[in-house]
């Protein structure tokens, strides 16, 4: 590094959001603009989060990403799309500044590390993560301020969400240039304490079709994926809205297990058809209807994203129990593995009757491990310096 002029560096985290009502398929691929709104549910960064670092200095002499302690290739399109719209944001700051301090030069190339506390390209929403992290971050780097929903979502469509904290809705906005595509909050992480988010780990793999790719193939090939879009969504953002502004947990799982298997019925409808369900995928959906059909009530509710691992929805009350049945469905293999991670579960016994009622012959191995979890907030700084994960040299620090 140049003699007394140290590099540039910011350290962020951003969560994990999980959609219960889905995006699905874009009307402008080059802007990331959806073809419908979307909602969703922050998770809590002490479970699930990506952590990044960016740097800038005028001695780097090229762009470079590293994710996961392995460097990739900083020039493909969906990282250099959100550069350039943070540059873009910090040329027009600058035109607008008038004798405020600048930010750096913007002919600096950056290097940037990032890391997900959670398997990547698994079907966990690792992308929105992962680029509303880069977004939030680049944003303390250049002095970008305000709206970074078009720099997140350039990078993937749902990173917009993961910009905020609690309930989110990215609005699909009807501009041709995007500038209203963007994502607000409607409740923050404390209007809902007793809701609870269960992760089931199916399979930690990478899914066999991405989903820029299947949303390309559902936007040209499936007609129930524009009868959703156009006629299905708009009723269930305004009815979503209503049941997390009232924590009505019926209305809200209800909703939530219909509008993902309208999403997997799309992707089954294009043409070939998206599975990314599996065999336990479609076990745990079975024994959410069976647990709830016990109780007479919705306790529980799921929801898929493009990938077989569950999200289960529940109240503070119901999950031991409910724990308890996903331990006795899908029994750990090794026994004395991990299999439950976060929030503390009370162990307990499960009833005859529940027993009889889950009706379903227990599939060893069948869940990986289960991440207990609730809604967190928004992206945050790390201001100490030891958390970055890049260092004085620019490059990544040694694991530990």
């Amino acid at each position: 590094m140049a003699a007394g002029e140290p590099l540039v560096a910011v350290t962020c985290t951003a969560p994990v959001n999980i959609a219960v009502v889905k995006y699905w398929g874009k009307r402008d691929e080059e802007l990331v603009l959806p073809i419908n709104s979307s909602l969703s549910v922050t998770l809590h960064q002490d479970q699930l989060k990506a952590t990044t670092t960016a740097a800038i200095s005028r001695d780097f002499t090229s762009d470079r990403l590293w994710l996961n302690g392995k460097e990739e290739d900083a020039g493909q399109p969906r990282l250099q799309a959100c550069l350039r719209e943070i540059r873009r944001l910090a040329r027009k700051r600058r035109s607008a500044d008038d004798g405020e301090a600048l930010p750096p030069s913007l002919s600096y190339k950056v290097h940037v590390a990032s890391v997900n506390n959670f398997p990547t390209a698994a079907g966990l929403a690792s992308s929105a993560a992962g680029y509303a992290c880069l977004a939030y971050t680049l944003a303390r780097v250049y002095g970008v301020e305000g709206e970074l929903s078009e720099v997140a979502r350039r990078g993937s469509g749902s990173a917009c969400r993961s910009l905020y904290g609690g309930f989110v809705e990215w609005q699909m906005g009807e501009r041709p240039d995007g500038r209203d595509s963007v994502a607000r909050q409607l409740a923050p992480e404390s209007h809902w304490p007793e809701l609870r988010v269960l992760v089931l780990v199916v399979n930690a793999e990478r899914k066999p079709t991405g989903s820029t790719a299947g949303m390309r193939a559902s936007v040209e090939t499936s007609a129930l994926l524009r009868f959703r879009a156009e006629s299905v969504v708009p009723a269930r953002m305004a009815e979503m809205a209503r049941c997390i502004r009232e924590r009505d947990f019926p209305g809200f799982g209800q909703l939530t297990m219909r509008d993902s298997n309208q999403f997997h019925a799309t992707c089954l409808d294009t043409f070939p058809p998206l599975c990314y369900l599996n065999d336990t995928s479609r076990r745990v959906i079975r024994l959410v209807h069976c647990f709830n059909a016990h109780h007479g009530q919705t306790k529980v509710a799921y929801t898929f994203d493009a990938g077989p691992n569950a999200v289960v929805f529940a109240l503070e009350d119901a999950v031991d129990e409910f724990v308890a049945a996903v331990r006795h469905s899908f029994p750990p293999e090794p026994p004395g593995g991990e299999f439950l991670k976060g929030l503390p579960v009370r162990p307990v016994l499960l009833s005859d009757e529940l027993r009889v009622a889950l009706a379903l012959d227990p599939a060893p191995g069948g869940i990986r491990h289960v991440i207990v979890t609730q809604v967190g907030p928004g992206p945050q700084v790390l201001d100490d310096s030891h958390l970055h994960l890049l260092g004085p040299d620019g490059l990544p620090k040694p694991a530990a």
